[in-house]
């Protein structure tokens, strides 16, 4: 027996291509495959949906004319934690790692299946609800490194001087993850269990994202980290001593 959900219940997906030839085939496959998909031709368009719907996650084509996908993800990030999925083209590697360090949570190359597309939202959208599941987790106390106070009661982060640095979701508990392990190398699969549970997480590249995103926030140089440091071939430790309080 095949149970119909309303329209309303359905994941929303936000479709970004300027050629309508591969956006319009695909987002009837994702609709055959349990998702609701609106569309958009270019980045105007894009804002304009977003700022109408809820929208759960975006595919998001690079090469658009006009404001290119990038600028798009940049908007995107700045403005929100809604999960992202690029589609480029295979001579754009730059680009790909750039979208990434924006905070793209995946990539495909064109030309793709979309079976694997619909794999990839299918992961990632598990893992935005895991971790949405964990932001109301109980918790107490706060721990002081590097002149930080991350209070995990108020789920909050204060510099020195008490003021308030902004945490989505996923960087609250990837700082979480490390503040409470110091010294400790922890390899990405282990911080994917510690902040979103590991499901099926072969296309990830969240913990990269979120390291990359903190780091901004709380390195003095974070192209030369000294809080959050990268230990090659292993994954990430959190080099600074530690007070909780």
């Amino acid at each position: 027996m095949v149970i119909e959900h309303p329209m309303s219940e359905l994941p929303h997906l936000l479709l970004v291509d300027d050629e309508r030839s591969i956006r319009e085939p695909l987002a009837q496959y994702l609709t055959k495959q349990g998702f609701r998909v609106t569309q958009a031709g270019d980045a105007e368009g894009a804002r304009a949906r977003m700022a109408a719907y809820a929208i759960d996650l975006v595919i998001l084509d690079i090469m658009m004319p006009g404001e290119d996908g990038l600028s798009l993800c940049r908007h995107i990030r700045e403005t929100g934690d809604i999960p992202v999925i690029l589609l480029t083209a295979r001579s754009e590697e730059t680009d790909r790692i750039v979208g990434l360090e924006m905070g793209a949570d995946d990539y495909v190359v064109k030309p793709f299946s979309p079976r694997e597309l619909a794999a990839r939202v299918k992961v990632i959208l598990r893992r935005a609800a895991a971790g949405g599941a964990r932001q109301h987790a109980p918790d107490s106390g706060s721990f002081a490194f590097a002149g930080w106070v991350l209070k995990t009661g108020e789920r909050a982060l204060v510099d020195r001087d008490g003021v308030s640095v902004p945490l989505s979701t996923g960087e609250y508990n990837l700082l979480h993850a490390l503040v409470t392990r110091p010294r400790a190398v922890l390899t990405r699969d282990q911080l994917l269990d510690l902040t979103q549970g590991r499901e099926a997480a072969a296309f990830d590249r969240a913990i990269d994202n979120q390291v990359s995103r903190l780091r901004k926030k709380i390195e003095t140089d974070p192209k030369n980290p000294d809080i959050i440091k990268t230990v090659w071939g292993g994954g990430y430790t959190l080099a600074a001593e530690v007070t909780r309080l």
